[in-house]
């Protein structure tokens, strides 16, 4: 009985330690992937054996995601652009600042390729409080950016300067656009909300900018297909799917990624945020008639 004892207790005290999850995910690599295709593909099997969850594979897949996008994919293009001018009276353009509450606002010399400087909405506290204000001593310095500029590269940029803004400039020095830090982290996190953001308890369909075709919304995939008919005025049916995330994945035939655009009907959905599982928000453009025609 003792050498029995003494035989367990060898066992126990060479037996591996638990395996972390890295080392599970190596494990499960045989052969080792080739490409990236590959890769991701050995992580969505991990997911449907449970090793990882849905959130950290939608993570994954939107790291992949921002080393191979750049500027011009995700920024506000120029016509889309809030901006102040500061040759016209600041009661000319607060009302532009309240109603659109945003934290920062590129400043403008009477037209779009003159940025001069970056504007706080919390600056505009002294505007209230001092007899004597000059906008242009408020203004922080702008950061200008081609719009080749790779969103990892870009992100360790905004890291590093702590800056949150930059300007995206075409190969003719024009304003193109404007990035934000949350441009880049909503690529790998998901669309980062805040106060001005629709609730998701209770607004399913929320109208916002126009976009470069007609009016635009922003839908909860779980809204009901006669909600969005009848606020959208469109006539979308389907007896096997009772929400428009469950016709969005029909219609792809495959779970919806994050950044798909199609089109069904006269409408051009783009998928705003989804995971491994399900998706979540849409973005939705009705097409005029004419180019509905023509696709």
């Amino acid at each position: 009985m003792p050498i029995m004892q003494e035989h367990s207790s060898s066992v126990r005290n060479d037996a591996k330690p638990h395996r972390s999850l890295f080392e599970r995910l190596t494990a499960l690599i045989s052969p080792e992937p080739e490409s990236r295709s590959e890769l991701l593909e050995v992580l969505h099997d991990a997911h449907e054996r449970n090793l990882i969850d849905a959130d950290a594979l939608s993570m994954i897949e939107g790291v992949f995601q921002v080393s191979d996008l750049s500027a011009r994919d995700i920024m506000i293009p120029r016509s889309q652009m809030d901006v102040i001018d500061i040759t016209k009276p600041i009661e000319e353009w607060i009302p532009l600042v309240l109603e659109t509450a945003h934290s920062r606002f590129p400043a403008i010399e009477g037209e779009r390729d003159k940025v001069v400087g970056i504007l706080l909405a919390k600056d505009l506290l002294r505007y209230y409080a001092e007899e004597s204000f000059d906008v242009r001593d408020m203004l922080r310095p702008a950061i200008f950016i081609p719009e080749s500029k790779r969103l990892n590269v870009l992100l360790r940029d905004f890291r590093a300067n702590h800056n949150h803004m930059a300007i995206v400039v075409d190969e003719y020095s024009g304003v193109a656009g404007l990035i934000t830090i949350e441009d880049v982290l909503e690529q790998i996190v998901g669309d980062i909300e805040d106060e001005y953001d629709f609730d998701e308890e209770e607004d399913n369909i929320l109208s916002i900018k126009e976009g470069k075709i007609g009016p635009r919304w922003r839908v909860k995939a779980l809204t009901e297909l006669e909600q969005f008919n009848e606020e959208l005025d469109t006539g979308l049916l389907d007896e096997d799917v009772d929400t428009i995330g469950g016709l969005v994945a029909k219609h792809l035939g495959r779970m919806p990624h994050k950044g798909d655009t199609f089109d069904i009907a006269n409408l051009r959905f783009e998928v705003l945020r989804a995971d491994a599982r399900q998706v979540h928000v849409l973005t939705v453009e009705k097409l005029p008639a004419s180019l509905d025609e023509q696709d």
